[in-house]
Parts: structure tokens; sequence; C-alpha cells
């Protein structure tokens, strides 16, 4: 009944979580199954130590905001061994959202996401955004199997949201028919009211994206920084992306970086001209 209210825009109120978890510490979630969620599946925010493993996560793939697992706001964070099938990211990591987030301040860090697969054909595996206003650093994911699905891994922020993502490493990523495997959008100016501000603009930087292999995907990556934001230190590393349908040219605004060992070439602001630098290139 959730879904229908909101696909025929007679919603009077917001919709519920299946499982959320608030101002809660030490927290496991293991071994069950959770089935059309109205809106986002399981939602620990201003939690610590939490754990959580083997969920089978299920919804229709056009089911409206149907995310799998989405941290907020939340610090040392495990997510392993998860399947999960939705109308939205898999996995996202967020920290509030615009000057409310800003306020409050608490950021997402200490995160690992680990052996994760499933699809989602309108969203990403594992996105960070858009609501990151409270900050995101000290991400790991790592051994994330995605198909048929928009996105692989999707950086998302907006004018207004301030705050940073920075300190990422995405590991061993296999993807298969994906539209866009690696994507920085800027966000479809979707904010909780009129008052946010309109210069708070987000940092994102030290991403590093390593040993991707993505076969049968739409188009080359597509790196855009929100309007007036510089996007630094994006490394990638050993990236093969093959079988490309479309667009096998990588599409880049203002954000900078390096990029080794990466098929297809790289955009300009990637390219370091054959030289490795501690940073990005191998030691």
């Amino acid at each position: 009944m959730w879904w229908e209210l909101w696909w025929n825009r007679t919603l009077n109120h917001t919709r519920g979580h299946l499982i959320e978890l608030m101002n809660s510490t030490n927290v496991l979630i293991s071994n069950v199954t959770l089935r059309n969620s109205p809106f986002w599946t399981v939602h620990p925010v201003y939690c610590r130590n939490v754990v959580i493993k083997d969920l089978t996560i299920l919804a229709p793939l056009n089911a409206p905001n149907t995310d799998g697992i989405d941290p907020d706001s939340s610090s040392e964070v495990c997510i392993e061994d998860c399947y999960i099938e939705s109308g939205d990211d898999l996995v996202a990591v967020k920290s509030g959202w615009d000057q409310y987030g800003i306020s409050v301040g608490k950021p997402s860090s200490n995160i690992i996401i680990q052996r994760v697969s499933g699809t989602t054909p309108t969203c990403s595996g594992v996105g960070f955004g858009s609501e990151m206003s409270g900050g995101i650093s000290n991400v790991l994911v790592r051994d994330l199997h995605i198909w048929n699905s928009a996105s692989a891994v999707r950086l998302k922020t907006d004018v207004g949201r301030g705050g940073y993502i920075t300190n990422i490493t995405i590991a061993n990523v296999t993807m298969e028919k994906v539209k866009v495997p690696i994507r920085f959008s800027r966000g479809s100016n979707d904010h909780s009211d009129d008052k946010y501000d309109r210069t708070a603009l987000p940092m994102i930087s030290d991403i590093h994206i390593v040993d991707i292999v993505g076969v049968d995907v739409q188009r080359a990556p597509m790196l855009e920084a929100v309007h007036g934001a510089v996007y630094e230190g994006i490394c990638f590393r050993n990236v093969s992306l093959t079988a490309i349908r479309r667009q096998i040219r990588w599409q880049c605004e203002s954000v900078y970086g390096e990029a080794h060992e990466v098929f297809p070439a790289p955009c300009e602001e990637l390219r370091n001209n054959g030289s490795s630098s501690s940073w990005c290139g191998l030691p």
C-alpha cells in the first residue's frame, strides 16, 4: 500500500523503515530475510559498533526507495555477506541532510562493507549520499558483485549539502550488465526545505578505486562534481571495463587525480602520463 500511495502521489506521511535503530551501541543483525519494506529496509542512525551480516533483503525492482542497508551518522559498522534485490541502493552510507545534518554534525566513519551481492535496476550497489552533510570518512568497500544495475558504485552529493566524503577505498568489484559502472553525480535538487545554504558545497577527496572488472557495461565512468566544487585525490588502478555498448569515453568534470592500468583510457583529468606516484600507483 505504501508504494501505491507514493506512485499515486497521495501519500500524506513519510513511509516507515522495516528496521530502524537510533542511538544504539553494540548491535548485531544477522541471519534474517527482510521483504517489501515501505522505505529503507535497515537504517541504523546515530549508532556505534554495528554488525549486519548474512541478510537477504528482497523488494520488487520497481519499489521506490527500498534501499537495503543505510548506515546513517554511524561509526564502527561492518556489513558483510548480504544478498540484496531492491528498487534503490543496495547499501547507502549517509550522514544527515543539508543544514540539519551540518548542525547535528555526526559523521559516518570507520565502516567496512564486504561480500555484498545483488541487483538494482535504477540505483547502485554501494552508494555514498546524497545525504552526507555530517561527513563520511574511512570506508572500505570490497568484494562487491553487482549485475543488471544502474551503477556498481556511486557518489551522490548536491549544492547545500556541505559535508565531506574522504578516505574511501573501493576494491575488488565485479559487475555484469551495468549501465554506468562508477558514477559521481550531482543531486536532483532534493532538499528537506528551502532554507538550505546554497553556498555549502561538499568536499570530496582521497577516493581509491582499485581492482575493478566490468563486462557488458553500457558506458565508461561518469565523474561529475557538484557545480562550484572540485573533487581531488581520485585514484583509479587496475580497472577493466569491456564490451562497452554505448559510450567508451570517460566523462569527467572538475574531478582530478590519477589512473593506472585502466581500460578504456581515462579522461585527461586523471591521466598520469606514464608516471606512478606513491599515493595512487603501485609501490
